[in-house]
This record gives structure tokens, C-alpha cells and sequence, in this order.
């Protein structure tokens, strides 16, 4: 499984989302997404959900990371 990564932390809304709705039309089957991330991005949630994928995300040391993939 490859993974793509991005890193959004100290990014002001809406461009975090962008970056990674970006990022995801061109993620392949298989592959994840791993962003770095200020705060936890809850209006992203319904957006990946209708798009067909599903996350999680993990509180680190000083930031979280939000891991994306496609749903099975």
C-alpha cells in the first residue's frame, strides 16, 4: 500500500479541505493519504463520506494525522 502525505498545519479554513479533495482525486485504489493537521476537521467528514472514503483520525504529540482511504 503506498501513501501520499500532506501536511496542513497552519493552514486557515477552507484551504485545508481543499488541499486534501485535492489530493484525493488522484488517489488510487489501495493507497492512503496521510495529512498532518491542526485541529480536527469535522465539516471534511460528510465530504469524504460522500465521496466513498473513510479515515481515521489520531491525536499525536503536538498535532493530529488524519489517515484517508478509500472505503472497502
Amino acid at each position: 500500500m503506498s501513501q501520499q502525505q500532506l501536511d496542513n498545519r497552519g493552514l486557515q479554513p477552507p484551504e485545508p479541505m481543499v488541499r486534501i479533495l485535492a489530493a484525493l482525486a488522484s488517489l488510487e485504489n489501495g493507497s492512503e493519504l496521510a495529512v498532518l493537521m491542526d485541529r480536527e476537521p469535522f465539516l471534511l467528514y460528510p465530504e469524504l463520506e460522500r465521496r466513498g472514503f473513510e479515515w481515521d483520525f489520531v491525536e499525536q504529540a503536538e498535532d493530529f494525522l488524519l489517515t484517508i482511504r478509500h472505503a472497502s
